[in-house]
């Protein structure tokens, strides 16, 4: 099964080296790695071409102007750049472990998506990370770390366990998560309605509920770093929220991957 690790970022060129590291570095390389990028300057390109003359995994650049936090549209158009059967999602501040792409498809199940967590780590050790462009090494023990230590732990005969038996209610976050191609399309993507920090994943991942796509839990396994930052904006987050709870959403968005124009 080919894979696709889309990655969205805007403005962290430091960050997004260290994430594009760690995919590199993979037991299981992605076939390839998208980047999709809400309208960076030069800096987030320099990183990107840099990385892909040394890559083993071929890199794309998507980019698409800035015109404000554009989460949910990026992430389309990466996915609709992508060639993959199967698509695994993380953000450009995240760094993955170097079993990360091989536990997302050894979970990955027909009808199903994953759902997996992250180590938050804290400001002064994400900066020095971000200053040297050294991957950190991170166990249970390690300093630095400001949240969810115990995620740091990968287990895989625990992870099998609870694969279908963790159902702890989250909030919804799309850094860590993968679905196959034919259901992401199935739903048309995410919906571009949302602009602005919040609730496009908590929309994409009920559309997928509604379609019949089972939610699996990636817990021991799957593991992921989250570099510290500054909270967004989150200006929109009210209008957002109140479009994420309508009642009765359509399971195919209009307003998502393919317009109904048939543009993308």
């Amino acid at each position: 099964m080919t894979v696709s690790v889309i990655v969205a970022t805007y403005n962290r060129p430091d960050a997004l080296e260290l994430c594009l590291k760690s995919l590199m570095e993979q037991s299981r390389l992605p076939d390839e790695i998208v980047v999709g990028d809400d309208g960076s300057g030069a800096g987030t390109k320099d990183v990107i071409e840099r990385m892909a003359r040394i890559s083993p995994a071929k890199i794309v650049h998507v980019w698409q102007e800035d015109k404000g936090f554009r989460l949910a549209r990026i992430r389309n158009k990466a996915v609709l750049a992508s060639m993959g059967e199967y698509i695994i999602q993380i953000d450009g501040d995240i760094i993955a472990h170097h079993r990360f792409v091989e536990d997302h498809l050894r979970y990955a199940r027909p009808g199903c998506y994953l759902r997996g967590g992250r180590v938050m780590l804290d400001k002064a050790l994400s900066d020095e990370a971000c200053r040297s462009r050294k991957l950190p090494f991170i166990r249970l023990w390690s300093r630095g770390i400001e949240k969810k230590r115990w995620n740091t732990l990968r287990m895989a005969w625990l992870g099998d366990y609870m694969a279908d038996r963790y159902h702890k209610k989250s909030y919804v976050l799309g850094c860590n998560m993968s679905f196959f191609r034919s259901d992401f399309f199935a739903v048309n993507g995410y919906d571009e309605f949302f602009e602005g920090w919040g609730c496009e994943d908590s929309d994409f991942f009920r559309r997928l509920l509604l379609n019949g796509v089972r939610n699996r839990r990636l817990k021991f396994v799957g593991l992921t770093y989250h570099l510290w930052h500054k909270v967004a904006s989150q200006h929109n987050i009210e209008r957002n929220t109140e479009y994420s709870l309508r009642k009765d959403p359509k399971i195919w968005c209009d307003n998502g991957a393919v317009k109904p124009n048939g543009n993308s």
